[in-house]
């Protein structure tokens, strides 16, 4: 029993060191490329934002197979000997969150009324200081994007499941238990650790929820 519970706590914290990891970067690349899209006017700006769209519903086992092609041993980057690591799912990861934290980031600025950005123009406001303000007028449906993000890598389990090899005390993470446990016929298990997937997914969501609703009020 100690043993178990002690294997449940390290996936745990290993789904969501790679779970963060995965939505931090996804921000890093997502929020500077969304305010392109959203802001910018440039050629080609359809069509990244049509590509962008199409990742967003990009099916999990397909980013699996494109990263499994990429990082296996004969692979193209396959000397960097990341297959079955943690950072191979985190790089899979970043591959299904960026483009959801991207089209949201580019769809919430879009939205906001144009007439702002040409009242900031006018004050006199550099090119930071109408992107920090602008970011700052869609602070809700940024967070929102935020939530998208890490609701989409927590629960997935395709690419975890390919990349990762859902290797014990290396790559194992909550989904890749879940299956593991309901295909040896361990119910009980299966069931609580989805309890805790539940659990966790959602007292992460309620703190994004407070903050954003909090910002409502400033």
């Amino acid at each position: 029993m100690i043993s178990e519970l002690s294997e449940v706590i390290q996936i745990t914290f290993l789904s969501l060191q790679i779970s963060g990891a995965a939505t931090l970067i996804s921000l890093l690349i997502g929020l500077p490329l969304g305010t392109l899209l959203g802001l910018g006017n440039f050629g080609g700006r359809q069509l990244l934002l049509s590509l962008v769209n199409t990742g967003m519903g990009l099916p999990p086992v397909v980013v699996g197979l494109f990263v499994a092609m990429l990082l296996w041993r004969s692979g193209p980057l396959g000397g960097l000997n990341l297959i079955y690591t943690p950072t191979a799912i985190v790089i899979a990861q970043v591959i299904i969150a960026a483009p959801v934290v991207t089209g949201l980031t580019a769809a919430a600025l879009q939205s906001l009324d144009p007439r702002l950005r040409l009242q900031l123009l006018g004050l006199g406001a550099s090119r930071w200081q109408l992107v920090f303000e602008l970011w700052r007028e869609a602070r809700l449906p940024l967070l929102a994007a935020l939530m998208a993000g890490f609701g989409a890598v927590i629960s997935e389990i395709g690419a975890s499941m390919m990349v990762g090899g859902n290797i014990r005390y290396q790559t194992r993470v909550l989904t890749t238990a879940i299956v593991l446990e309901t295909g040896k016929g361990n119910f009980d298990l299966a069931t609580r650790l989805a309890i805790l997937l539940f659990v966790i997914t959602f007292l992460v969501n309620w703190a994004l929820t407070r903050i954003q609703q909090k910002a409502t009020h400033q």
